[in-house]
């Protein structure tokens, strides 16, 4: 059946996406985009605190294109930072609401996508769900040292699109996803580079928590030894080292604004859009291009580590998300890498038809629907 009124949600770190589907059919298509200005309020703040503003997008969207809520068959959200699990559906149980509200596995936007959907589900009696959530974990052993036995490497990436463009990328190689061997790179408000093979993610970059290539928001990998000294001087809070490492980070740190589109326009022609936070006075076109030049740097040396995971054998490099459409970002970055594997390009991320199709199994094939509490029960649950 291919019938069912669903409602997605998808709460990225600078902007929140809301699809509505009538089966196969989008109805609608939103993207809100929020300024710094916008997030300020909520710095140094859980990210349910936002909760209110996110929701509000929602219903607005559902509110201006006339859908009443009774309508919907299921509500589901990009999956946040729930305890690690296998990829599939998830309904939102207690368990991983209780989770996703505190934030157990970090603090990211992509946690209210659960939260949102259980609450706008709850006011008709359908079902929540989440699918292939950020903290999908395939990772081989050895990708797990860190070298401290205390601090692992962990897995946190963009699993719901990697995996999509993983699958178109291997009908454009003609073969099995499980059969290719990609290293696919999704670029957005963060950025994640992952080591496809075997059907598996075997490594990938904690694009959350500070690991891999700085992003238009997050410092990314930074020189340890000074950020200790950071950290002990006296000079910042735990709160402002938490800024700096994610939401004050990256590209805004160096040319005050996150808004890669506005910045590509600002380098290209030198239009500065109002309310970007870019300032002609403090960042000159030229210091901004080369602040941008220096994440594609980044990003291709992430790239290259994972051709040495994949021992050379490389069908594809492929680049998704947002950052897939910058004119400058892109072209540097295949200048840098095409040699390792040709490069696939599917700009954006459709994740509201990949999520939109999770929720139709779960709604056709209800045994496929995975239980979250049963793998990881609330520490008080009877």
């Amino acid at each position: 059946m291919n019938k069912y009124n669903v409602l997605v949600v998808n709460p990225g770190s600078t902007s929140d996406e809301v699809s509505y589907f009538r089966g196969a059919t989008e109805v609608f298509h939103k993207t809100v985009r929020y300024s710094p200005a916008d997030l300020k309020p909520y710095e140094g703040k859980k990210v349910a605190a936002q909760f209110d503003l996110r929701k509000k997008t929602v219903l607005e969207a559902l509110k201006e294109n006339r859908v009443e809520v009774g309508e919907l068959d299921a509500v589901i959200g990009r999956g946040g930072l729930v305890k690690p699990i296998v990829s599939g559906v998830y309904e939102v149980d207690e368990a991983m609401l209780a989770d996703l509200k505190e934030g157990v596995m970090g603090n990211h936007s992509s946690n209210l996508g659960g939260v949102i959907a259980r609450d706008i589900a709850a006011v008709t009696g359908v079902k929540a769900f989440i699918a292939d959530p950020v903290v999908v974990d395939e990772l081989d052993p050895l990708a797990r040292y860190s070298g401290m036995p205390e601090n692992p490497r962990i897995s946190i990436f963009h699993a719901l699109n990697q995996k999509r463009v993983g699958r178109h990328a291997a009908h454009q190689v003609g073969k099995l996803y499980e059969d290719c061997r990609f290293i696919i790179m999704h670029g957005g408000g963060g950025i994640t580079a992952g080591a496809h093979a075997g059907g598996r993610v075997i490594d990938v970059n904690n694009g959350l928590d500070g690991d891999g290539p700085f992003t238009p928001e997050r410092s990314g990998g930074v020189p340890a030894g000074g950020l200790a000294r950071m950290c002990f001087s006296g000079k910042y809070t735990q709160d402002e080292i938490k800024l700096k490492l994610k939401g004050r980070g990256g590209l805004v740190a160096y040319t005050g604004t996150s808004d890669c589109a506005a910045l590509e326009k600002y380098i290209l022609s030198g239009e500065v859009k109002p309310g970007s936070g870019l300032d002609p006075a403090k960042v000159s076109r030229e210091q901004a291009k080369e602040a941008v030049l220096a994440m594609a740097y980044q990003i291709s040396k992430e790239i290259g580590a994972l051709a040495t995971v994949l021992e050379g054998k490389v069908d594809a490099i492929v680049l998704t998300g947002g950052l897939a459409h910058d004119k400058i970002l892109v072209p540097e970055i295949k200048r840098r890498v095409s040699w390792i594997a040709r490069v696939l390009s599917y700009p954006g991320g459709d994740e509201m038809t990949a999520l939109r199709r999770s929720a139709e199994i779960a709604l056709n094939h209800p045994g496929k629907v995975k239980n979250y509490g049963a793998l990881h029960p609330l520490l008080n649950a009877v």
